[in-house]
């Protein structure tokens, strides 16, 4: 039997009725004759009003308990002129579910700021504050629209492995397992097999999944464990799947803006800004602009964070996307241009001053791909698998991957990475 017949958002609409509502106690105030507790679940928080004389005395009693006390209060729905939301509940019974036993480390209610190492050390005590968990409940919406997004436009999901014997995107930054009697790799990313899945015949495929990176770096937009949604679209170029990209980030924020209305409002983002679309610019172009603004940069480097902000203020665009990149500081797989070899068919798409998704058009000629490889330093033999099966007749082909968190951060304005993962991975931190 369910210990609650309604959330607290849908009961606030049921005057007059009897509900069954359970939570935390998230504050209480016992003024002698009076009683007020405030129950608090994922969708909000009623007020719980109780006159002595006007229940009995041990139900009064039931009343007063500590913060974060789990209850289950049955009651009747009433209106209210000073409740927050208007209503109120009267109860006809509290029942104790679960009482804390320790301190509560955080303060859940707000009015007591705590530092975000505290707060990630005790997370589930962190994720029941509201704002918190309004930034997660966009962080859903944001893959949900991606599926929807996706799905809608005719692709198919896909899962690909975790756990891969080669470096997926050519670098030395990789957590090594013990896989039975070999040496494996927790992927970088799944690059490798959702081409795979495309030379296959899928066509045009998507997936959420986790990539894992072993570099050692201490930033404020930088995890060791990301979410990526990530896609790959066959006989296409890098311009067919900036379409698709654009099309689909646009559908996500402008489905956030509309579902999440009252968390971003709670997190204090009320002007959530949905581009008409998303203009489209050359490195070399934001490169000259960067040195007549005065911002040294050399051709064949990449932007640093300094360099995106400047940009943002340069351009004054809320989202753009950076195309025709120097070849060499793109991954191996990148596909360069006949003409000009030097760059190659890569883009990135910045939001808010941040670079949320990059992509290409891939090499699918398989003499292109080991030259590539051999250019980088890295041994062609390592990527047999991956090479043969573009032996036996791959389409022109492109993808790209946004990372859920960086998104969520940047739609969010939140100011540090970590605040838009349940339970975050980075140099020091492997728990909770």
């Amino acid at each position: 039997m369910m210990l609650r017949s309604h959330y607290i958002s849908s009961a606030k609409s049921l005057i007059g009725q009897t509900v069954k509502l359970a939570g935390w106690v998230h504050d209480s105030r016992d003024l002698g004759k009076v009683r007020f507790l405030l129950l608090r679940d994922k969708t909000g928080i009623i007020q719980v009003f109780a006159k002595k004389g006007g229940v009995d005395d041990k139900l009064f009693e039931l009343m007063a308990h500590p913060r974060e006390t789990v209850v289950q209060v049955e009651g009747q729905v009433v209106a209210s002129k000073i409740a927050t939301g208007g209503v109120e509940l009267l109860p006809s019974s509290v029942t104790v579910l679960s009482t804390p036993s320790v301190k509560i480390p955080i303060d859940i209610t707000g009015q007591v700021p705590a530092e975000l190492d505290v707060r990630l050390d005790n997370r589930s005590v962190d994720m029941r504050k509201p704002n918190v968990a309004a930034i997660f409940k966009i962080k859903s919406h944001v893959a949900r629209n991606f599926r929807k997004s996706l799905v809608f436009q005719e692709f198919e999901e896909i899962h690909p492995p975790c756990l891969v014997a080669a470096a997926t995107e050519g670098g030395a930054d990789l957590f090594k397992v013990q896989y039975f009697e070999r040496e494996a790799n927790l992927a970088q990313s799944p690059q490798l097999y959702k081409q795979l899945s495309v030379v296959g015949g899928m066509d045009k495929v998507f997936m959420t999944t986790p990539v894992f990176r072993a570099e050692k770096h201490n930033t404020l937009s930088h995890l060791n464990e990301v979410l990526q949604m990530d896609v790959e679209m066959g006989f296409c170029d890098e311009n067919d799947a900036m379409d698709v990209l654009e099309k689909t980030f646009l559908e996500i924020l402008s489905m956030v803006k509309k579902e999440c209305a009252e968390e971003l409002k709670l997190i204090g983002v009320e002007d959530l800004v949905v581009p008409s679309k998303v203009p489209r610019h050359t490195y070399t172009s934001l490169v000259e602009k960067l040195n007549a603004a005065g911002v040294k940069m050399e051709w064949g480097e990449d932007f640093d964070r300094e360099k995106e902000a400047k940009l943002l203020s340069i351009l004054g665009e809320e989202a753009y996307f950076i195309t025709g990149w120097p070849t060499a500081i793109r991954a191996f797989y990148s596909m360069p241009f006949s003409d000009k070899p030097e760059t190659c068919r890569a883009f990135d798409l910045m939001y808010r001053g941040l670079e949320i998704s990059s992509g290409a058009q891939r090499i699918h000629v398989p003499e292109l791909l080991i030259k590539q490889l051999q250019a980088r330093g890295l041994d062609p033999a390592t990527f047999e698998f991956y090479i043969n099966a573009f032996r036996t007749g791959a389409p022109p082909h492109a993808g790209w991957s946004i990372g859920i968190e960086r998104l969520t951060m940047q739609i969010c304005r939140l100011p540090n990475i970590r605040e838009a993962s349940l339970f975050p991975r980075d140099r020091h931190r492997l728990t909770p």
